[in-house]
C-alpha cells in the first residue's frame, strides 16, 4: 500500500528520486540478523532554506526481524477477512489506475525530434515530469534582468573595495568573511576551504645595476623567481616570444649568459622567462612599454609571478591542506633563472645606452639590441612565506540533479586596490548569488542542477586558491562539476567583448551574445558584432587565464569573458588599479557594464541549470581534432617522402585518422540518441548528460603524470602529449634537429591516438556501442 501511495505521489507531485540504503547489522550476541532500511535523498542530507528548496522531513521506517517464536499467530476472524478482502481490492484498483495512467502517458508524450544541441523552441515546450517544473526561458531571463541594477552594484562596489587585500593578509580575510556573510544572507549553504601555501612577501632589497649604476628602488617583483645574483650583457628580446628569440638567433646573436630585456604583454611573464631559460639566458628584466601601457606613468612598478603553471609550485599535483608534508618536490614550471620587473623609466635608461646591432624589422622602441659590454647585474632576494589562504563557497541546490553543478568563481585578492582585477568580479559574484537566490526563493524558479559560487584567494600568484581546490577534490569534481564560469576582470573597457572558452561552449556563448545588450543599447551584442563572431570574439585560453587549470588540468568545460576596449586596460598588475582609473577607461560606465557582465554570466549559468540537456556541444571538437589531424597528416606524408627510412613502414597516420573518425561517429551517435529519446524522462536526460560531461575530461591524456605534466588536455594543454607537440616533433624530425627522437615520436603518436579513441569510446555510451576501427 505504501509503495502504491508513493508511486502515485511521484506521478502527481513530482517528488524527487529517493535512494534506498540498507544497513545490515549482525547481532553480536548470536541472535538473528536485523535489517535496517533508511530512505534518503540528497535534499534530505541537510536542510536548505534560502534557495527555495523545501526542507524535507527525514523518514526512517525501520523493519526489524524478531524470532518467529516470539509472535503468536493471530486468529482469522470474519472481521479480519473483510479487511483483507477490502485491502486486496484496493491494491488491485490502485495497480490498475497506475497502469492506465502510465499507458496514457506513453500515448500522449510528445516525441522530441531535434538536432543537437536542443533547439530553443523545443526546450521551452517540454514539460518537466520530475520535481522541477520547467519555467519558460524568457521568464527566467526577465527575472534575472529585473534583479540586477546599477544602484545595487554601486553599493556592492563600496562594500568590497579595499586598498589592501593581498593573498593571505588580514584584508583578504576580511573580504572573505564579507562574501561569506553575503552568501548566508541569501540563505545559501556555505563552507570554507583552507590551504597553507608558499607566497612571496614584499621584497625590499632587489636590485638592478646597469654599467655600475643602480637603477633605483624596486618595490615591484616577480613571485617564484629564482633567487640570487646574475650578471651579463644586456640584450633586447622584444616581447620575449619564441619567434622573437628565434629572430635573434637568425642574426647569429647568442643568448647564452645574456640579461634579456623584454616588454610586458602578449604572453605571460612566466612564458617569457621560460623561453629565455631555454636559450641559456642568465636573467630577464620585464618592463611596460609606453606604447602598450598608455597612461601608466614612467615610475609605475609591475607585480606578477613567473611560475609556468598554476597553484602552489611547492606541492605540484597535491593540495596544500593543513601543512601536509607531501614528498619534497618542486614544480617543473619554476624558473631556473632570476627575473625582475623594472619601470618604463628604468628601461629607457638602459635602452638609450645599448650598443650592438640593429633590431629585426618590425621591432619598435629601441635603436640597438645591446652587446656584451652593456653589463647588467640583477639581484633577486624574494622571500617565501607560508600563508593561509581561504576559499569561500555558497551553493544553490538543484531540484532534479543536485549532485551536478556549475561553478561561478572570482578571485578576491589583488596586489593593491585591484578594483578591475578583483573588486568588480567579486561584486558580480555576490550580486548574481543574491539575484538567483531570490528567483528561487520568491519567484518559483527551480534549477534542475546546482550552482556553486566560489570566492578564490591567491589568484594573483597563478590561480593558487582555485588550483589547490581542484587538486584537493579532483576525484569528486570529475563527474559532478560540468562547467566553470570565470568572473575575473570582466570589465576593463566597453567597446569589445572577448571570450576564451572550451569549444564545447561556443554555441552557448553565441546564443548568450544574442540575448544580452551592452549598456543601454537596444541591440544585442551579437547583432553589434556581426558575422564571423568567433574571429572577432573568441580567444584561445592561455596559461595565465584563470580558466586554464579548470580546462587543461581538470577537464571541466569553462568560459572566461571580459568587456574591453581596443587599447587594453594598462593597470592590471600595478598599484594603480583603482576605481577612478577604471571609470576613466569605461567613460564612467562601470556599474552599467557590471550589470551587462552579470547578465552574460548569469544567462550562461542559468541556461546550464535550466534545460533538460546540458548546452555543451560535443560536435565542436570534431573540427578541432580534425584540423590537428590534417596538419599531422600533411607533415607526416612530407617526412615519409623526404626520409622514408626514418620511420617504420608499418607506421601509418591512418591510426590517428581512424581515431578522429571514431570521435566523429560517436558524436553523431549521441545526436541520434537524443533524437530518439524522450527528454521528459529524467533518468534518460541524466544518462545523456553524463556522456556529454565526459568529453572534456576524456581529452586529458591518461598517460602522463598530473604532477609532472599537469595540463594534460591534448588540444588545449601543454607538453609533449599534445597534438600540437606531435606536429612540432615532425618539424624537428624533418629538420634533423638534435632534439628530435624517433622513438619518442612513436610513443607520442600512439598515446595521442589512444587518448582520442578512448574519448570516442566513452562518448559512444554503452560498451556494445563502441567500435574499434584501429
Amino acid at each position: 500500500m505504501d509503495q502504491a501511495r508513493s508511486t502515485i505521489s511521484k506521478i502527481f507531485n513530482g517528488e524527487p528520486r529517493s535512494y534506498t540504503r540498507f544497513n545490515l547489522t549482525q547481532n553480536m550476541e548470536g541472535e538473528d540478523s536485523q535489517v535496517e532500511m533508511k530512505l534518503s535523498s540528497d535534499t534530505d542530507e541537510e536542510a536548505v532554506g534560502g534557495n527555495g528548496v523545501v526542507e524535507n522531513h527525514k523518514h526512517a521506517p525501520y523493519a526489524s526481524s524478531v524470532p518467529y517464536a516470539a509472535h503468536k499467530p493471530a486468529g482469522r476472524t470474519p472481521r479480519s477477512l473483510c479487511f483483507m478482502m477490502a485491502a486486496t481490492f484496493l491494491i488491485l484498483l490502485i495497480g490498475y489506475l497506475i497502469g492506465y495512467l502510465a499507458h496514457r502517458k506513453k500515448e500522449t508524450a510528445t516525441c522530441v525530434a531535434s538536432t543537437y544541441p536542443v533547439k530553443e523552441s523545443i526546450t521551452e515546450t517540454l514539460v518537466e515530469t520530475g520535481s522541477a517544473p520547467l519555467m519558460d526561458w524568457s521568464d527566467v531571463k526577465s527575472l534575472l534582468k529585473g534583479k540586477l541594477s546599477d544602484s545595487s552594484f554601486e553599493r556592492t562596489f563600496t562594500e568590497f573595495a579595499s586598498d589592501n587585500h593581498r593573498a593571505g593578509s588580514d584584508g583578504d580575510e576580511v573580504l572573505g568573511n564579507k562574501v561569506l556573510n553575503r552568501f548566508r544572507l541569501c540563505k545559501m549553504q556555505t563552507w570554507k576551504d583552507e590551504h597553507f601555501v608558499k607566497l612571496v612577501d614584499l621584497p625590499r632589497s632587489n636590485k638592478v645595476i646597469f654599467k655600475g649604476s643602480e637603477l633605483g628602488s624596486m618595490s615591484g617583483f616577480l613571485a617564484y623567481s629564482k633567487t640570487g645574483t646574475a650578471q651579463g650583457g644586456a640584450l633586447h628580446g622584444n616581447y620575449g616570444e619564441m619567434d622573437d628569440l628565434n629572430k635573434l638567433q637568425d642574426k647569429n646573436i647568442a643568448l647564452d649568459g645574456r640579461v634579456l630585456l623584454v616588454k610586458a604583454g602578449r604572453i605571460s611573464f612566466a612564458e617569457k622567462v621560460a623561453n629565455a631559460a631555454k636559450l641559456n639566458a642568465s636573467a630577464v628584466l620585464i618592463y611596460p612599454d609606453p606604447s602598450d601601457y598608455n597612461g601608466i606613468g614612467g615610475s609605475t612598478q609591475l607585480y606578477g609571478h613567473v611560475h609556468l603553471g598554476s597553484g602552489d609550485p611547492y606541492t605540484p599535483g597535491f593540495p596544500s591542506f593543513n601543512h601536509t608534508q607531501f614528498p619534497p618536490v618542486q614544480s617543473s614550471g619554476l624558473p631556473t633563472i632570476v627575473a625582475q620587473t623594472i619601470t618604463a623609466d628604468m628601461a629607457t635608461r638602459i635602452i638609450g645606452k645599448l650598443g650592438g646591432r640593429n633590431p629585426p624589422s618590425g621591432w619598435t622602441g629601441m635603436m640597438n639590441l645591446g652587446n656584451d659590454s652593456d653589463l647588467v647585474t640583477v639581484e633577486v632576494n624574494n622571500v617565501l612565506a607560508d600563508k593561509q589562504v581561504v576559499n569561500v563557497f555558497g551553493v544553490i541546490k538543484g531540484y532534479v540533479d543536485p549532485d551536478r553543478y556549475v561553478v561561478l568563481g572570482a578571485q578576491r585578492d589583488a596586489w593593491g586596490p585591484g578594483f578591475a582585477s578583483s573588486t568588480v568580479g567579486t561584486s558580480v559574484l555576490v550580486e548574481l548569488a543574491r539575484a538567483i537566490s531570490d528567483m528561487v526563493k520568491n519567484d518559483g524558479f527551480k534549477p534542475r542542477r546546482s550552482m556553486v559560487f566560489a570566492s578564490w584567494s591567491a589568484g594573483e600568484y597563478g590561480s593558487v586558491g582555485a588550483t589547490e581546490w581542484l587538486e584537493g577534490y579532483l576525484s569528486s569534481l570529475n563527474m559532478k562539476a560540468f562547467s566553470y564560469i570565470n568572473l575575473d576582470r570582466v570589465v576593463s573597457g566597453f567597446k569589445e567583448p572577448k571570450v576564451s572558452a572550451s569549444p564545447m561552449m561556443y554555441g552557448l556563448i553565441q546564443s548568450t551574445l544574442d540575448e544580452v545588450n551592452l549598456l543601454s543599447d537596444t541591440k544585442s551584442l551579437y547583432s553589434i558584432i556581426g558575422q564571423k563572431w568567433e574571429d572577432k570574439v573568441i580567444e584561445t585560453p592561455r596559461l595565465d587565464d584563470p580558466i586554464y587549470p579548470f580546462i587543461a588540468f581538470s577537464g571541466i568545460p569553462s568560459v572566461s569573458f571580459r568587456f574591453t576596449s581596443s587599447n587594453e586596460y594598462p593597470f592590471f598588475g600595478t598599484l594603480q588599479d583603482t576605481r577612478e582609473k577604471l571609470s576613466v577607461a569605461t567613460s564612467n560606465q562601470v556599474a552599467k557594464l557590471a550589470v551587462s557582465a552579470s547578465q552574460f554570466a548569469g544567462h550562461i549559468a542559468l541556461r546550464l541549470v535550466h534545460d533538460h540537456l546540458l548546452r555543451l556541444d560535443v560536435d565542436r571538437y570534431n573540427s578541432e581534432i580534425r584540423s590537428h589531424v590534417v596538419k599531422v597528416y600533411s607533415k607526416f606524408k612530407s617526412l615519409m617522402s623526404a626520409k622514408p627510412q626514418l620511420l617504420p613502414k608499418v607506421m601509418t597516420v591512418q591510426w590517428l585518422m581512424s581515431a578522429s573518425g571514431s570521435y566523429s561517429r560517436a558524436s553523431r551517435t549521441l545526436s541520434t540518441d537524443i533524437l530518439n529519446s524522450n527528454l521528459e524522462d529524467v533518468e534518460m536526460c541524466r544518462i545523456i548528460n553524463d556522456r556529454i560531461m565526459r568529453v572534456e575530461r576524456d581529452l586529458l591524456s591518461p598517460y602522463v603524470s598530473a604532477r609532472e605534466a599537469p595540463f594534460r588536455h591534448i588540444l588545449l594543454g601543454s607538453g609533449s602529449h599534445t597534438l600540437k607537440a606531435l606536429s612540432e616533433h615532425l618539424d624537428l624530425l624533418r629538420g634533423n634537429n638534435l632534439k628530435a627522437d624517433v622513438e619518442l615520436f612513436r610513443n607520442q603518436f600512439a598515446l595521442a591516438t589512444w587518448t582520442i579513441q578512448g574519448c570516442a569510446n566513452a562518448l559512444a555510451g554503452d560498451i556494445w556501442s563502441m567500435d574499434n576501427m584501429i
